[in-house]
């Protein structure tokens, strides 16, 4: 999948545009930046996640995630489903960093209105057809609401990505629709782990078959795993997390179905 807004000469600005910081997203756990990056009369923006401002993690000890991050958007790429907007590693107003195309949502635009979020809440008697019910839970007033998610092929195939990258923190806030149409996943810090650390919000799937030309971008990317691939995820993560994410991929084309939850504590929190 080719992401017109990452073509040229737009997406040059990520790496050769000027940084200037706009904003800081308060809510995120590490120091998340709102930035434009301009040169040439042109500008682009981006999220910008400085190495020095992430938080240590006991169970994701080497690396950085903004080394994480960008090693999940190159294995999307490689998959050629470009759900995670182009990321890169360079040098900000704070040092190096991820460095990420911002990505317009109808929201952001204003144009939202009433509609659900891809992933959202409601009340369980008011589940939209096809949307999957993941979990039943009260909000903060003792309302009973249930956690939802669109059955939409192009949230399946984050959650097929997610498995891959072992993704830890799928939030329902990781997920965007743009406002081009494409859906994408952000916020991919802790990911690659060798040990099973799924945690997400799209378990609507679980137990189901993965189709068919999923399957077949999923064999090309065993394939390349077996070439350069791997040698420039390894700059970024460890060569064991390297063969992790291989196992997994092999697992899956074995096995192409959906995982169960298996852990004590399949979902993030917060869940968005």
């Amino acid at each position: 999948m080719t992401n017109p807004n990452d073509s040229t000469p737009d997406g040059d600005l990520l790496v050769t545009g000027e940084l200037t910081v706009l904003g800081r997203i308060v809510s995120a756990s590490n120091a998340t930046l709102v930035c434009e990056a301009r040169a040439d009369g042109r500008s682009q923006r981006c999220v910008y996640k400085p190495v020095r401002g992430e938080r240590p993690l006991w169970d994701f000890p080497d690396g950085t995630l903004a080394g994480r991050e960008v090693a999940s958007y190159l294995i999307s790429e490689a998959l050629g489903w470009g759900v995670i907007p182009r990321t890169i590693l360079r040098d900000g107003p704070y040092g190096p960093g991820m460095v990420q195309r911002w990505v317009d949502t109808p929201e952001s635009a204003g144009e939202r209105g009433e509609r659900l979020d891809l992933v959202d809440i409601c009340p369980p008697d008011r589940v939209p057809e096809g949307w999957f019910q993941v979990l039943l839970a009260y909000d903060g007033e003792g309302e009973e609401v249930a956690l939802i998610h669109a059955d939409d092929p192009r949230l399946q195939r984050i959650a097929v990505l997610d498995v891959l990258l072992n993704n830890a923190d799928r939030k329902g806030g990781h997920a965007l629709e743009g406002v081009d149409g494409s859906v994408y996943g952000v916020d991919h810090g802790i990911c690659l782990h060798r040990e099973n650390k799924l945690r997400t919000v799209l378990w609507g799937w679980a137990g189901q078959p993965i189709g068919g030309v999923l399957l077949a971008d999923i064999e090309a990317f065993a394939t390349a795993l077996d070439g350069d691939l791997a040698d420039r995820l390894g700059e970024h993560v460890t060569v064991a997390e390297v063969d992790a994410l291989r196992r997994r991929t092999r697992d899956l084309l074995a096995d192409p179905v959906m995982p169960q939850p298996s852990t004590h504590r399949p979902i993030p929190w917060p869940a968005f």
